[in-house]
């Protein structure tokens, strides 16, 4: 499966190409995507009827609870014009209760639709789907601890629109280092820019995966890890929160040991914020940021962050489908 269509990299032609890493991404990948987010952006907030995805079918097929990724990608094609397939958990409403296999399930889906959109808790089935699907695209829509694309794509729009630029950055990343596939992703986009350095703050029993850590720094992506919140530096651009992931955890005992141990409060951004500075979080927020930080004008999370997660998923899609 290693070597399926899944992987191929981007190199300025979406047309087609499945979307499962942001190994496949190049910078100029990521500013020819960001350059069409303010025309889809136009469209959604001026309420103008859009036919750029008419007569498309988009499959969306999430085997894991969704809100946001769901909730924006099903917006997204709507938004242009496009109609969407809703199959969630599968395991539970669709003939996987009889035994299909995930194989069997896209290749279904495949002849009904012209792009599929899949979560999966397995790590890797993205990308196994993806070789399944001969005809049409898919797009990773998060698969177990593994990556979450497009959710790294609206992170680093996020960062590009508040500063202008991806490169000399510093971020902090803090939260379930080693489960979360939101800092995954966002690692490995960063690693696409120079000079610009990631403070990871974790638990001990939830450290960065050794293997992705080793390969990213190759990259260049300066990473440094941290386990408490005094090692935290006041010159970051971003903090970037992340919940820690009860599902992931076969013991409660454990779960309940680490889910608290680093929340924003006001009084740790006043220690150690800076007034430049924007605090994000991919959601959903569970003993993550206290409530009181949300009309912090440094808090983006309800606002620009969870906007920018439709805009780019229709600039995505416009270009997948070959629309744009």
């Amino acid at each position: 499966m290693a070597a399926s269509k899944g992987i191929a990299t981007i190199n300025g032609v979406f047309k087609g190409k499945d979307i499962i890493s942001l190994n496949q991404f190049s910078q100029k990948d990521l500013m020819l995507l960001f350059s069409y987010v303010p025309e889809m952006k136009k469209i959604a907030t001026s309420q103008t009827p859009s036919k750029l995805l008419e007569g498309t079918i988009t499959t969306l097929l999430f085997y894991e609870p969704s809100s946001r990724t769901f909730g924006s990608f099903n917006a997204s094609v709507k938004r242009l014009g496009g109609q969407t397939v809703d199959i969630i958990n599968p395991q539970q409403f669709s003939s996987v209760v009889k035994g299909e296999t995930l194989e069997d399930t896209v290749r279904v889906f495949e002849a009904y639709s012209n792009a599929i959109v899949i979560r999966h808790p397995e790590k890797g089935a993205a990308a196994i789907a993806a070789s399944y699907c001969k005809e049409i695209p898919v797009i990773n829509a998060g698969d177990g601890i593994g990556e979450h694309p497009t959710q790294a794509l609206l992170d680093l729009y996020t960062l590009y629109d508040t500063f202008g630029r991806l490169d000399n950055l510093t971020g902090l990343l803090a939260g379930d280092a080693l489960n979360s596939r939101t800092i995954h992703s966002l690692a490995a986009g960063l690693s696409l820019f120079k000079k610009t350095t990631v403070y990871i703050l974790s638990p001990d029993i939830l450290k960065f995966p050794k293997d992705l850590l080793v390969s990213l720094r190759k990259k260049g992506l300066k990473i440094i890890e941290i386990t408490d919140e005094t090692d935290i530096p006041k010159t970051c651009n971003f903090w970037y929160w992340t919940r820690v992931q009860k599902e992931r955890f076969s013991s409660v005992k454990e779960y309940e040991k680490v889910k608290s141990q680093f929340v924003v409060t006001p009084l740790l951004m006043k220690k150690y914020a800076n007034k430049d500075m924007i605090l994000m979080d991919p959601l959903p927020r569970v003993k993550t940021i206290d409530t009181r930080l949300d009309r912090d004008p440094r808090s983006v999370y309800l606002r620009s962050q969870i906007r920018n997660g439709m805009y780019i998923r229709m600039a995505l899609l416009g270009l997948v489908l070959g629309r744009l």
